[in-house]
């Protein structure tokens, strides 16, 4: 992949980036052009918003280790398993094909382990087998990357102890649960001199001996002796060091960040401009994404939330919000409240 900025006429436009270092587990680069606001919703995005695959639901038949059901189904969640290409995969809100799963928004893996000898036995990810069919040949294969190739261990077995097990992997994101996190750190920095006085060191004697500056303030020219403060100054380069979890290739995760912000922004122009039927650029709903990615469950929560999550015994009212007194807009045996229709008269 060619990596080099685009300028023209010798002048930056639009986003400039520069790819410092990059390899097959992290990606160290600079962002300039944009403002402060862009390159933290970027970093936000990220983290929370990069759909990606994790085993969200255990189907135990055998388990007579010491550890709990529950337990070992949290260890298998957080065991990061490939999700190249994971748009193929549906969410299981938008699924037709079934009401809880199936091979067009799911991934099946079996775990079946006994141990036979006298020695503890060790259960690692490498014994997870993908079942077929699957939305494409990567999504659900456990990311092994140690030189043994045997990937996390998941649980030890006593002689006559054994699991049998079958996990489904779903579509989703960090924001309902960590173990959708296509990072394992996001690195952002900006202004490593601290000439806009964004920071206040505390410090004993010497801030510039008791706070040494990192690498980022190589790619920037240090403050001069008695320079006057520039309160206009903004910060215009920005540090970003993305590491992943092994599901998703850095730059393609940098890449989907910036997709899923797109989507959104495109969303929110739509509901401004008011049109319904076609989203930006001629992009429709379905297209586009409307709304940028969500969890399994409906709407991005889960599916108790089409009723709000919080209807009390006296009356739904719009959402659930109605109280004893009815739900017409805050009205009290007092009469309205200043948030009611009519207000305080």
């Amino acid at each position: 992949m060619d990596y080099d900025a685009m300028a023209m006429d010798g002048e930056d436009v639009g986003p400039r980036v520069t790819i410092r270092e990059a390899d097959a587990i992290r990606v160290d680069f600079t962002l300039q052009n944009v403002d402060l606001a862009f390159a933290n919703s970027l970093r936000r995005t990220i983290l929370a918003e990069v759909p990606t695959l994790a085993i969200d639901l255990v189907e135990v038949e055998t388990n007579t280790s010491v550890l709990a059901d529950e337990f070992i189904a949290h260890r298998l969640g957080l065991i990061p398993i490939s999700s190249k290409n994971v748009n193929d995969v549906l969410y299981t809100r938008d699924c037709e094909n079934c009401d809880q799963y199936c091979s067009e928004c799911s991934v099946s893996l079996t775990l079946h382990a006994r141990c036979t000898g006298d020695e503890i036995m060790k259960v690692y990810a490498r014994d997870l087998v993908v079942e077929e069919p699957r939305p494409n040949e990567w999504v659900g294969n456990p990311v092994i990357t140690d030189a043994e190739g045997q990937g996390p261990v998941i649980l030890k077995l006593r002689k006559g102890q054994e699991v049998r097990m079958r996990c489904v992997a779903k579509k989703g994101i960090a924001k309902e649960h960590s173990k959708w996190a296509p990072t394992s750190a996001v690195g952002f920095e900006y202004d490593p001199h601290n000439k806009l006085r964004h920071l206040d060191y505390w410090y004993e004697e010497d801030a510039a001996k008791e706070w040494p500056k990192g690498k980022n303030a190589d790619w920037e020219d240090p403050p001069q002796e008695g320079e006057p403060f520039d309160y206009d100054a903004v910060p215009t380069r920005f540090y970003f060091d993305v590491e992943t979890v092994g599901g998703l290739e850095p730059d393609a995760i940098v890449q989907e960040g910036i997709k899923v912000m797109q989507q959104k922004l495109a969303a929110v122009i739509q509901d401004l401009t008011g049109d319904e039927d076609t989203g930006v650029n001629g992009v429709g709903d379905e297209d586009m994404g409307y709304g940028g990615p969500r969890s399994p469950g409906a709407n991005g929560i889960r599916d108790y939330d089409v009723d709000g999550g919080y209807t009390t015994p006296y009356g739904n009212g719009a959402g659930g919000g109605a109280s004893t007194w009815g739900g017409g807009g805050g009205a009290t045996p007092y009469g309205a409240t200043p948030y009611g229709q009519n207000g305080w008269a």
